[in-house]
């Protein structure tokens, strides 16, 4: 049997205000933030994890928040060491960590760089100044130019930026200039999805003024249009890369592999090699509590068993976000399931034209991909 990739999402949960869009697990920083104590709780809860997972060798490793770049070089190489001394990495492992204009310093990035951190994703979002402050953002424009500047001259050679579309009455002109500003500064990858209004945010508790349906999509197809003409390949929903620059952590969670999550609020997803069987687990959310209950041996809140019914659903959810699809076999290697376990989700997709299958390989036919959460919903069992 092929062996199940391995990630590591490690989360730190404080940034310098809430953005009013963001329902991510994030808390203001304190005035004197408990670097040292939280890295040192991360690396307890690692090894508590290791039981799980011993044998194996880390494929990517993801640092995300909150603002992760809040924390001081030093930390984070603190923080890979330990990691580094519990589990194996394999040759060439990808390191991102999600970085803020606002907190963009240049020796502090050098750091970043020597520490081991060998991808960086900016969290621009747009590069216009009423935007950005409509946002929440703690950056302006010049910041954002200036990251890119930083992050090239620090020796990060493959960095994301971020970018939303259909922004408080943002207009076709303004996300064009967003997106084309985002290309002209040439990162090796694109993340560019339309602001959505989540529950527990302000911003769905007193909703701005968005662009209408047909402006959001007029904004997506030129958009993909101007993007088409670039050097960036879409490869999932709202990702675009460069040959040779797919973020591979992603890939891992949309191929379906294992991870494991660290920090508060962190997220896990682990497979028992004893007996094929998933599990899916969460860690403590408020940062003091998740600290509290590592020191006494407790690191996940809540865990659960994935059924044959979760894993076809939460399978094909991620996998069909990929533009090309998935090899069916890659079905059964991830979940242990034989393929029948998708025969009638299969059968009314492909009468409807929604899915295509060619060659044994499964992806979503343009239809389909226009309308792909309701592709997705055909796997969910009553």
């Amino acid at each position: 049997m092929t062996p199940i990739p391995l990630s590591l999402y490690i989360h730190i949960p404080w940034c310098i205000r809430k953005c009013p869009y963001c329902d991510f697990n994030s808390h203001a920083a304190p005035s004197g933030l408990p670097e040292k104590q939280y890295v040192q709780a991360l690396l307890a809860d690692f090894a508590s994890e290791l039981p799980s997972i011993w044998g194996r060798k880390l494929e990517s490793i993801f640092i995300g928040g909150g603002t992760p770049s809040l924390f001081s070089a030093e930390s984070i190489d603190e923080l890979l060491c330990g990691i580094r001394a519990l589990l194996p990495f394999r040759p060439n492992i990808e390191v991102t960590m999600e970085a803020n204009p606002g907190t963009f310093e240049q020796e502090k990035f050098k750091g970043f760089r020597e520490a081991g951190i060998n991808r960086l994703s900016v969290g621009i979002q747009s590069f216009s100044d009423t935007q950005l402050q409509a946002l929440g953002r703690v950056h302006n424009r010049d910041e954002a130019l200036r990251a890119a500047e930083i992050a090239r001259t620090a020796g990060f050679d493959n960095f994301n930026l971020d970018l939303m579309f259909g922004l408080p009455n943002q207009t076709l002109e303004e996300a064009m200039q967003d997106l084309q500003q985002a290309i002209a500064l040439q990162p090796t990858h694109l993340s560019w999805y339309q602001l959505t209004l989540e529950p527990n945010t302000l911003f769905y508790q007193q909703p701005p003024m968005l662009p209408d349906d047909d402006l959001v999509a007029e904004i997506q197809f030129s958009g993909q249009h101007l993007i088409n003409a670039s050097c960036y390949t879409q490869y999932e929903v709202s990702a675009y890369a460069r040959p040779g620059f797919q973020c591979r952590h992603n890939r891992n969670y949309w191929e379906f592999g294992d991870y494991v999550g660290l920090g508060a609020g962190a997220h896990g997803k682990i497979t028992n090699p004893c007996d094929a069987t998933i599990t899916r687990y969460h860690k403590y959310r408020q940062p003091a509590e998740y600290m509290q209950q590592v020191s006494q041996s407790k690191t996940r809140s809540g865990e659960q068993t994935l059924t044959p019914a979760d894993l076809s659903f939460e399978f094909m959810l991620n996998a069909l976000r990929l533009r090309d699809g998935f090899p069916l076999p890659l079905f059964t290697e991830r979940t242990g399931l034989a393929s029948h376990h998708l025969k009638a989700g299969l059968d009314q997709a492909l009468r409807r034209g929604l899915l295509v299958v060619e060659g044994g390989h499964i992806r979503a036919s343009e239809t389909g991909w226009q309308f792909l959460n309701e592709v997705i919903q055909l796997f969910l069992e009553d």
